[in-house]
């Protein structure tokens, strides 16, 4: 899923908030990869697209205190998650993960810490049209939009299906997090319509060049006859 305003289109096709919010960093795994939280109008942004708040909710408390305190919680999500993947692959023991993962611990009790905050409640009111929309129940402080995000990773990490759903882009210039939910668990890329297409595409390119060379080692170099010279 996208969303977006204006010239740009968040994606939101990992499975999770708090995998989306790795994917906004500048390593968050795809080609060329740039920081998009680069101001607090795109992180305000980017909370209505994630719809942590909905649609001309006020944020006039935010400021570049949350755009560093939401990129501190970007980057402890995504060294825990990563510490989670070489886990499952037998690459680290479970009781030195700390060790293998540089900062792992303090990460792990950033993320516990920010989701023990309360989050923004929600209401249902009355919308213009007379159906019922999704509000909050006061304007949202950047600790409770944080918990909304701390949570859910708490929740990945702690659910075994989820956790063991737990995937890394398999594309050639791509390291997205992701969650598989594909049947048989054999999803490949973060995406079919990006990372999915750009190597299919590589592919053809690749068999169409090994065919075309495989042509012109087999042509033979013509005999000119006497009469040609």
């Amino acid at each position: 899923m996208a969303a977006g305003r204006g010239a740009y289109v968040w994606r939101f096709d990992s499975g999770r908030i708090c995998l989306d919010l790795v994917a906004t960093g500048p390593a968050g795994g795809t080609p060329r990869a740039r920081e998009q939280l680069d101001g607090p109008g795109r992180l305000a942004d980017w909370l209505t697209a994630a719809r942590l708040v909905p649609p001309g909710t006020a944020l006039s408390a935010l400021d570049a205190t949350w755009l560093t305190r939401f990129r501190e919680l970007r980057a402890g999500v995504d060294r825990l998650m990563s510490a989670q993947l070489a886990l499952d692959d037998g690459g680290v023991d479970p009781a030195s993960v700390q060790r293998g993962f540089p900062g792992y611990g303090n990460a792990l009790d950033r993320v516990n810490s920010l989701a023990a905050e309360a989050p923004p409640g929600p209401r249902a009111v009355r919308g213009e049209s007379g159906a019922l929309v999704r509000t909050l129940s006061a304007e949202p402080g950047c600790a409770g939009l944080l918990a909304v995000v701390a949570r859910d990773a708490v929740d990945l990490l702690t659910d075994p299906a989820a956790r063991g759903a737990l995937r890394r882009c398999a594309g050639g210039a791509c390291h997205r997090l992701y969650l598989d939910t594909s049947r048989g668990g054999r999803r490949r890329w973060c995406s079919g319509e990006v990372c999915g297409n750009r190597e299919r595409v590589a592919r053809h390119r690749r068999r169409t060049a090994s065919t075309s060379a495989a042509t012109t080692a087999d042509e033979k170099p013509r005999r000119i006859s006497a009469k040609e010279i």
